[in-house]
């Protein structure tokens, strides 16, 4: 099972009102595990980056200005995506931003049924909690260490590590790995042993008598309502 694990960093909220995508990170996984292929790329928005925005992620206009458009990306990032699930936190912010940019290229948009939203994973599980990746990171035990500021490609692979444990983390490993194991065994199990008919003991008469007595002093006892 092949996903994507995707983040963007932007330069602001807003795609309508001229906001742009400044570095998409892509991690992928199969079966839950990473592979050590990835996609990273900056982007050249063709604006400036808000300052605000800058103390976020630490990417400033002037480290832009040489890098490729969306349009000169757009389809070795289509390409390395496939058609696998998107593994995201808060989808629909980084999707919009794609499908905005997608949609002046005339290429269809992402669909969402393509996508796993970790945010929704994580509301659900852990309800009334804070569910932001720092959040999530800290409650997982995930190391927050190298990350200074938001990189799209290194929220990438912290969010692969959330996911996994959002999964079930390694217990989940160790079930599937049983799970694969019964499969195989499925069909193949035979039993050798011949059916014996259970034998019959008759009481004796003293044996019977006892067995009397002892249910003469039992109160309400099952004995007694047997037929």
């Amino acid at each position: 099972m092949r996903e994507i694990v995707l983040d963007t960093e932007t330069t602001g909220l807003e795609p309508k009102s001229g906001h742009k995508i400044i570095e998409i990170g892509c991690v992928e996984i199969i079966n839950r595990r990473k592979t050590g292929n990835y996609f990273h790329r900056y982007i050249n928005p063709e604006r400036d980056v808000p300052d605000e925005a800058f103390r976020v992620h630490g990417i400033s206009t002037e480290f832009l200005q040489d890098k490729p458009l969306f349009k000169d990306i757009s389809e070795e990032f289509l390409d390395f995506i496939g058609n696998d699930m998107l593994v995201i936190h808060n989808a629909p912010f980084d999707t919009k931003f794609i499908n905005f940019e997608l949609n002046l290229l005339g290429i269809p948009p992402l669909k969402m049924n393509r996508v796993v939203d970790t945010l929704i994973m994580a509301r659900r599980k852990f309800p009334g909690s804070p569910a932001s990746l720092d959040a999530l990171c800290k409650r997982f035990g995930v190391s927050l260490d190298k990350r200074e500021k938001h990189g799209a490609l290194l929220d990438s692979e912290l969010l692969f590590e959330v996911y996994f444990e959002l999964c079930g983390g390694s217990q989940d490993a160790l079930n599937f790995g049983r799970n694969k194991l019964e499969e195989k065994k499925i069909g193949s199990i035979k039993a050798d042993t011949k059916f014996i008919a259970p034998r019959e003991f008759k009481l004796s008469e003293e044996e019977e008598k006892s067995h009397q007595e002892l249910v003469a002093k039992l109160k309400n006892s099952l004995w007694n309502n047997l037929s």
